[in-house]
């Protein structure tokens, strides 16, 4: 590990209990933070979530975050019906910036956020966690409030998959970590890079590209790495993290998207293939499926005219 990284860890490295709630309202001085739920399908999970930040984090006594909205990516279930009721602000996908046609993707439903919230913090909280803390919350907010030197956060945490400690994040560790390590040394000290739960100043996001999908967390973490260098990065630990796992065969979707994202910023050069072929057995013996690996990121927000024009009004 690099010597810079090494310090790094020594100096931008925290514990949620190193920042109490109170030190934190106190340092937030009129900052505003909106919170934001990426969310397809996940009514099993989403109201809860909502419900907990609600009840510890938007109250009289702990004012911290002034908006909570969910953006629904297009659920066929009841994820919106649900996170109304908890008290969120629910907006779909393709009611925002309906001049650019939405695609699928997270990093999509990210980068639309920024058009209908108004934080100068902006705190990203994925939808499918369980038995979920306002620590996820309040952890990765508060160095934003209290250090005007940082201006990225990221949660760290372990994730079990079922009852086995440690071993979620596959992708992180057979794909994101050797990437990092090889190409962006810097970020080595990152324990989940790819996790979900960040937050970060809207002066940041609104200059960053948006990989539309999966490689969304990476590229914005290596972007926000060049913008603002490292020691303006930061992690929390936040203690563990339980969330619905997906299959091999989606891994290997993602992978592929977060190596794409990789190879973008390495060459900014042509992908070759931008398919991946994934085999299913069958009666008949092994089909391929190929999906199309994402190839599309949105530009900075303060590129977009409507963007602009709503922070000058």
């Amino acid at each position: 590990m690099l010597e810079e990284v090494e310090r790094w860890l020594g100096r931008r490295s925290w514990s949620v209990a190193d920042r109490p709630l109170d030190r934190i309202l106190a340092a937030k001085h009129g900052t505003s933070v909106s919170v934001v739920l990426p969310a397809l399908n996940e009514e099993a999970t989403v109201g809860e979530i909502v419900r907990v930040i609600r009840r510890e984090l938007m109250t009289e006594a702990v004012p911290l975050v002034d908006d909570l909205v969910v953006i629904d990516s297009g659920s066929t279930d009841r994820t919106a019906e649900v996170a109304a009721a908890a008290g969120a602000r629910v907006v779909a996908r393709d009611a925002i910036l309906p001049r650019i046609p939405a695609v699928p993707g997270k990093g999509e439903v990210l980068w639309r956020s920024l058009m209908v919230t108004e934080g100068d913090v902006v705190c990203f909280v994925d939808a499918d966690l369980r038995d979920f803390s306002a620590d996820f919350v309040s952890g990765i907010v508060g160095p934003l409030l209290t250090d005007p030197g940082v201006d990225l956060v990221k949660a760290m945490y372990d994730r079990p998959l079922g009852d086995t400690p440690g071993q979620g994040g596959r992708v992180t560790e057979l794909v994101a970590r050797p990437l990092l390590n090889l190409h962006w040394p810097q970020l080595a000290g990152f324990v989940q890079p790819l996790g979900g739960e960040y937050a970060a100043r809207r002066s940041l996001l609104e200059r960053l590209p948006f990989p539309v999908g999966y490689g969304v967390e990476l590229g914005l973490l290596v972007d926000a790495l060049h913008t603002v260098g490292l020691d303006a990065l930061a992690q929390v630990d936040v203690g563990v993290r339980k969330h619905r796992h997906q299959d091999g065969q989606a891994l290997g979707r993602m992978a592929a998207a977060i190596y794409r994202t990789a190879q973008l910023r390495l060459s900014r050069g042509h992908l070759v293939r931008p398919r991946l072929t994934q085999f299913e057995r069958s009666e008949a013996g092994f089909t391929p499926r190929t999906f199309a690996v994402d190839t599309e990121e949105r530009p900075p927000m303060v590129e977009i005219a409507e963007y602009t024009h709503r922070r000058v009004a």
